[in-house]
């Protein structure tokens, strides 16, 4: 099997190509994002200052000048220090959607306490959280975290909006994490909806839907930037986590978004059993990219299935009503894939060089724009 030489994705990795010295196109692509935000550099260094003396600038007046969407996880976390560091008033926003664990709750409640930073969260009703998650598990497709972060992105559009905020600040890194690949894994409003309608069993009524015509709207209209603080900067997660740990009590929680019992389970049992996507190659294929783990250290821990906690699983069968001969018949039973539903994926495409300007005016992110506004190998229509 076809591996890159740099990290460690192989040719099981969707859209993947190799160059003549075995690189693969995505570790290309990050090194071109590098170049182009100036990462860990001088010239990133100034043009994150140029973007916080922006949004200082418009927040006069206001009671925030930004909203960060916060998970308890690590990046989420730094990312409020960071900004208290230099200067902003954030506002930090939480999309709750019943599945948090207490080492989440905990680690958010411990930060914002410590640097004295409000919290405006949205709560969806645990029941219809439930049949959103079961709707999306018998649809037999991989993105059953999809309707989680969909919502946060509305619900942090919803917030900056309501108090006049014109930039919200994302904690992701494509240094640490990449940029993760779109083939099989992808959602949006339209999937969410169009899954809904054939698998939920109740109204949507307290889900935060973000249909194309919001997203147009959010980003067309209403004009709020989307800022990644971690494209300009020389971001380590190990560094950021220590200091957390010694400042706050915070509390790792065990891997990759694993802060959250649905997406623990979507990554490490429901995805690399049934669809056999196993998502450690991003932090792992980072951790080798940067040369913080020897490559064959990285393969050697990705050839080993992921550990998952049993009782987990039971958590989840049991909320969701399904008995273990039900979830058995699930988990066997052949994928379906997301353009199996209606989405907007079509729509991106073909405003491909609109989300273009929108994402160099920071207006989407430039990862929407490189992962959604292209045709995927592979998909059909």
């Amino acid at each position: 099997m076809n591996v890159c030489t740099r990290c460690i994705y192989d040719e099981k990795v969707s859209n993947i190509s190799f160059d003549h010295e075995g690189v693969c196109n995505y570790c290309r692509q990050l090194e071109k994002l590098t170049v182009d935000y100036g990462t860990g550099g001088e010239r990133g260094a100034r043009k994150i200052d140029d973007i916080v003396a922006a949004i200082k600038r418009d927040g006069k007046g206001k009671q925030y000048d930004c909203v960060i969407g916060v998970s308890g996880g690590t990046d989420s976390s730094y990312l409020l220090v960071w900004a208290k560091k230099v200067g902003l008033r954030p506002l930090a926003v939480h999309y709750d959607n019943t599945w948090n664990s207490a080492i989440a709750t905990q680690n958010i409640y411990k930060v914002l306490s410590a640097l004295d930073i409000d919290l405006y969260t949205h709560v969806l009703d645990n029941k219809e959280a439930d049949d959103l998650l079961r709707s999306f598990i018998v649809s037999g497709i991989p993105s059953i975290d999809a309707p989680t972060d969909l919502a946060l992105a509305e619900v942090m559009y919803r917030a900056a909006a309501k108090y006049r905020v014109k930039y919200i600040l994302e904690g992701h890194s494509f240094v640490t994490e990449g940029i993760s690949p779109v083939g099989s894994h992808y959602f949006d409003g339209g999937l969410i909806r169009s899954v809904h309608q054939r698998f939920g069993r109740r109204a949507m009524k307290t889900y935060p839907l973000m249909t194309f015509w919001r997203f147009v709207w959010w980003v067309c209209c209403a004009r709020i930037q989307k800022v990644r603080p971690f494209w300009y900067l020389d971001y380590s997660k190990e560094v950021a986590q220590d200091y957390l740990q010694k400042q706050f009590g915070w509390t790792y929680y065990g891997g990759h978004h694993l802060e959250n019992r649905i997406t623990s389970f979507s990554h490490t049992y429901y995805s690399p059993v049934k669809y056999k996507r196993d998502f450690r190659n991003l932090t792992l294929g980072a951790l080798a990219r940067n040369g913080k783990m020897p490559r064959e250290e990285a393969m050697a821990i990705y050839a080993r299935p992921p550990a998952y906690d049993p009782d987990l699983i039971d958590y989840v069968k049991k909320r969701l009503g399904f008995s273990d001969s039900d979830f058995d018949e699930i988990m066997q039973a052949p994928p379906r894939q997301w353009w199996e539903f209606r989405t907007y994926k079509k729509r991106f495409e073909r405003c491909r060089f609109l989300f273009k300007m929108l994402a160099e005016k920071n207006l989407v992110p430039m990862s929407f724009y490189l992962k959604y506004c292209f045709p995927i190998k592979g998909a059909k229509k």
